[in-house]
This record gives structure tokens, C-alpha cells and sequence, in this order.
């Protein structure tokens, strides 16, 4: 019987991936739009490629992606094939899945809309890739009412969609809602009448008061003195100190201290006091004890007490999908989704100012929320609606769009975005033979920009350097004849410590080099790198 391996899905092709050639990015001026010194991208062009060019400049920079990929649900949209064949859509999946969490910070989050037609493999997907600690909740959103059907002839209502949600590490944390309470729970006063017994536990003081040592006094009306009695059982016996401490010491303590006790531990908890009260079980049989705590020490300055609310499960958005049609100036036919839906998103898992993507851009309804809330967005849509929809979407933010969440932000207009295309491939094949060969398209600083990027080097053209990718490595990239004499020259440029990786059309062979400097060939290193061939799925 067979006891190790891993839990995973497996599908026709899952393994034949192959390493995606990492474009350089082309600004078309004339669409970008609005403030020049802005960051937004806006990029047409397959997303799978685009992901692969971003990864140099972004990798661990994203704290918030949200992505709304095709269905796979057998019907034919507008803009989408959404009828790919199984094992064809989770490869397309499993690849972007892949470089989305490469451009995930640390801290960051994952948000996949789906529905139930691909939702239980993409979970098990996701674990996989993700790790399966690292899946958080998953939230239910009905986009319609069950009164209003796709279709006459269907056997079963689709009402209610998912949104799973990971984040990229352990650590990361949303952002929580909270509810203002006054001092209302903090109604109880611990008299002491008697000195007690002094203990210790777990390395703690800790004074014992028999039952006729102290008072518990429950009072009419809280204040910022009183205390807060709650129950030491179920999940807080593992959720704070307090909890922890009852279940680690205070259990099972009637042996030895008899029922009825109450113990004032020093050095626990954040409240006003530099002490918390326990009670252990009144009488035989029972088990349960309570502890009693201040108002916690970053509430006392205020007039109110934050309490986290944990985030829903469930959102109520069937209007929302249902109104949503006119939200940025642009129709998209089933599949817009409302800029409600992904306000909630970004508010619970990014913050003013980080960076938010979306890969599936449909309508720009993420890029377009992201803007009115303050985020840096990038957002990556193949096909006309690139122009025909995203485009004019943003730009109607800019110009202040007055539709969605902008009442609620208050959005009046303002900032910008870079629009970008996807550069065709690098190495192209001859139409006269089998062998690949620069593409013509390409001018000399495209050539080296694009080496620079499946290298890994950060395009810097500086003296007769084209890049780095530390302070003591370079790139040079020429379509000259490099010979001894052209190293040499080269050589000479370098300091003490620093080496050099030169790619050339034409190099001479059987050349002697010095330890510190690499030669490659175009294009037949290149293509030991990454597939230049297929136009991706």
C-alpha cells in the first residue's frame, strides 16, 4: 500500500508546460490618459505573457489581486471562449496561478471569482499552489434573485457565486471592520477582603483568594474601570493569553485549591491593569472558570471600545449584478461585475496606496474601483474590448465618473494610466528556412531591452552596458563580430570584482576568455531560455 506522495489534481497535459517568453512592454502614448507621472498600467495582450513580463518589475509587490477567469461553463460569451475542454482550462489556469502568486507580496491576497462549474478543482488547484494553509474563507455572493433565470429550459438555478481567498504566506491579515461598544460590559468590581495566598504559575504571580477573601460586584452601569467577565471555555482557551493560561494552570486546580477560588495573575493581558481575576469551578463536577478584564489600554483614550468584525460569508449583491450594467460608461454581457463587489474585496485585503491586478479585466470594473479608492492598479485584457471597453472605462474615471462607488468615496476625477502593448516575440522563424532569427520589427534598443528581461537583468543602457543585475554584474549586448581584441576592450571596463555576460549575432570561436566574462549567442542561447514559438492558449 502506497504512503507517501501528495494530495493533488492531475489532468491530460498538467506537466507539459513550458517557460513562457518574458516580452518587453511597449507604451502606445496616444492611449495612455490622464496624469504622465502616474504608475497605473493598462495592458493589452495575453495574460499569461503579460504576467511573465511583469514578473522583473513586480514580483512580491502585489498586495491584492483579484481575478475573474472564464467559467468554462459550455457557453460561448461575447468576448470569452468560455467553452475550453477541461484539462486545457486547468492548464491555463495552473500557469497564470502560478506567476500571480510570484507577484503576490508577502503580505498579500489572492481573490478568485468563480462559479460551481470549475470552483471545486480550481480549490483544490489553488491548495496545491498555494499551499492549503494558506486558503482563508471563501465568500458567497449571490449576483441574481431566484426569480430571474438565464435560461427557460434549466433544470437548476445558478444564484449564487464564489470568491475564494488566499493569501500568500502565513502572517498576511485583512483588514477587519469593527463595532464602536461603549463601556457597557464592563460592569463587574473585584472587592478584595482577605490578603489571599501567594503562588506561582507558569512563571506568573499569582495571589489566591478563598471564597470568603473577595466580592464580585456586578454594577448597573459600565465605566472605563469596571471589568468584563467572560466565559474561559470553547475556542478562547486557544484564542488569547487569558484563555491559553486558564487552560494550561487553572485547570484541574480545585485539587489542589478547592472550589470557589479566585486568582489574581500579574503580568497578562493589554488592559488598564498590570493583573487579571480567574474564578475556577464553584462546586464538584464542574470544570468551567471565568476571568474578568479591563478596557484594553489603546481604547482608553477614546470615548468607545472597538470590537473586530469577523468578514461575511455572504453578500446579498443580486441588485447590485442587476444594476451594474451602466456603471464607467461600457456594457459587458455576462460577466460585469458590480464595483460594490470589488470595493469589498480591496477594502478588506489592500490599503491606501498599495498595488491592486487583474488579469481577466472584462470591463475594468477592478482597475476602475481600485482608482476611485486610492490603489495603484495594473490591469491586463486581451481582445478589442482592451480598447472598446477598459479604455474608455478608465478614462470616464478619470474625467469623473460619476457611477458605482464614486458617491461613496466622493470620487470627483483626477489620475492617470500608461497603456501598454505587448511587444511581438523576440526570435521569429525564417520564411525561407526552419531556423529562428531576430525579428525585424525589432530595433536595436528593443534587442537589448528584451535580452536584459530573459536574462533577469534590469535594462539600464550606461557606458557600454546595457543592464545589471547587481552592482558587480553586467550585460552587453552587440550585433558586431566579437573577437579577442572587441573582449578585451570590454575588459577593460570592468573593476576589480565585477563580471560581464555578453550575447552577440557573431562570435568568434575558440576564444581564450577571462575568468569574469561569459559569452552567449544569439539566437541559439536564447532559445535554451524559453519558448518563442507558440502564441500561448
Amino acid at each position: 500500500m502506497q504512503k507517501t506522495g501528495k494530495l493533488e489534481l492531475t489532468w491530460v497535459g498538467k506537466y507539459d508546460d513550458k517557460v513562457v517568453e518574458p516580452r518587453i512592454l511597449m507604451e502606445d502614448v496616444e492611449k495612455s490618459y490622464g496624469d504622465p507621472t502616474s504608475d497605473n498600467m493598462l495592458i493589452h495582450g495575453d495574460n499569461l505573457i503579460a504576467l511573465q513580463a511583469l514578473q522583473q518589475d513586480f514580483a512580491g509587490r502585489i498586495k491584492c489581486i483579484y481575478i475573474d477567469p472564464p467559467y468554462n461553463t459550455g457557453s460561448a460569451f461575447e468576448y470569452y471562449d468560455d467553452n475550453l475542454e477541461h484539462s486545457i482550462w486547468l492548464s491555463l489556469m495552473k500557469q497564470r496561478l502560478i506567476l500571480l502568486r510570484e507577484l503576490l507580496s508577502d503580505d498579500g491576497f489572492l481573490c478568485c471569482h468563480i462559479d460551481d462549474s470549475e470552483s471545486h478543482y480550481v480549490k483544490v488547484l489553488l491548495d496545491e499552489i498555494f499551499g492549503r494553509s494558506n486558503y482563508l474563507t471563501t465568500l458567497y455572493v449571490r449576483v441574481r434573485y431566484p426569480d430571474k433565470t438565464l435560461k427557460s429550459d434549466m433544470d437548476f438555478h445558478k444564484e449564487i457565486e464564489q470568491v475564494l481567498v488566499y493569501r500568500k504566506s502565513y502572517g498576511a491579515t485583512p483588514n477587519f471592520d469593527h463595532d464602536d461598544v461603549g463601556y457597557e460590559k464592563f460592569i463587574y468590581e473585584i472587592q478584595e477582603t482577605g490578603e489571599g495566598r501567594e503562588i506561582e504559575l507558569g512563571g506568573k504571580r499569582v495571589v489566591v483568594f478563598e471564597s470568603n477573601e473577595y466580592k464580585i460586584v456586578k454594577k448597573d452601569v459600565g465605566d472605563e474601570y469596571g471589568l468584563k467577565e467572560i466565559w474561559a471555555t470553547g475556542t478562547i482557551l486557544d484564542g488569547n493569553s487569558s484563555g491559553r493560561f486558564f487552560r494550561d494552570y487553572l485547570t484541574g486546580r480545585y485539587e489542589a485549591d478547592g472550589y470557589g477560588v479566585l486568582y489574581k495573575v500579574y503580568g497578562i493581558g493589554d488592559d488598564r491593569y498590570d493583573y487579571r481575576y480567574f474564578t475556577g469551578p464553584k462546586r464538584a463536577g464542574a470544570t468551567k472558570g471565568k476571568y474578568y478584564q479591563g478596557v484594553p489600554v489603546d481604547q482608553l483614550e477614546s470615548e468607545t471600545v472597538q470590537r473586530k468584525k469577523p468578514i461575511g460569508g455572504f453578500y446579498d449583491l443580486a441588485g447590485n449584478f442587476g444594476n451594474c450594467r451602466h456603471e464607467g460608461g461600457v456594457e459587458f454581457r455576462s460577466g460585469k461585475k458590480p464595483e460594490a463587489l470589488i470595493e469589498m474585496i480591496i477594502r478588506y485585503f489592500s490599503n491606501y496606496g498599495d498595488w491592486v491586478l487583474d488579469s481577466f479585466l472584462g470591463s475594468g470594473s477592478t482597475i476602475a474601483t481600485a482608482h476611485k479608492m486610492g490603489r495603484k492598479w495594473v490591469g491586463v485584457e486581451l481582445g478589442d474590448h482592451a480598447y472598446t471597453l477598459c479604455k474608455v472605462r478608465m478614462d470616464n474615471v478619470i474625467n469623473g465618473d460619476k457611477t458605482g462607488i464614486s458617491k461613496d468615496y466622493h470620487w470627483e476625477g483626477g489620475g492617470g494610466y500608461h497603456f501598454y502593448e505587448l511587444a511581438p516575440s523576440l526570435l521569429v522563424k525564417n520564411d525561407k528556412l526552419p531556423i529562428y532569427q531576430i525579428n525585424p520589427s525589432y530595433t536595436f534598443e528593443m534587442l537589448c531591452e528584451a535580452i536584459c528581461k530573459i536574462e533577469g537583468f534590469r535594462y539600464k543602457p550606461q557606458d557600454v552596458f546595457h543592464g545589471h543585475s547587481s552592482e558587480k554584474r553586467f550585460i552587453h549586448i552587440t550585433t558586431e563580430f566579437i573577437n579577442a581584441g572587441y573582449i578585451k576592450s570590454l575588459s577593460a571596463r570592468l573593476a576589480e570584482g565585477q563580471s560581464l555576460l555578453i550575447y552577440g549575432t557573431k562570435v568568434q570561436s575558440d576564444m581564450v576568455l577571462p575568468d569574469n566574462i561569459e559569452v552567449k549567442k544569439i539566437p541559439k542561447d536564447l532559445l535554451e531560455k524559453c519558448d518563442f514559438e507558440s502564441e500561448v492558449q
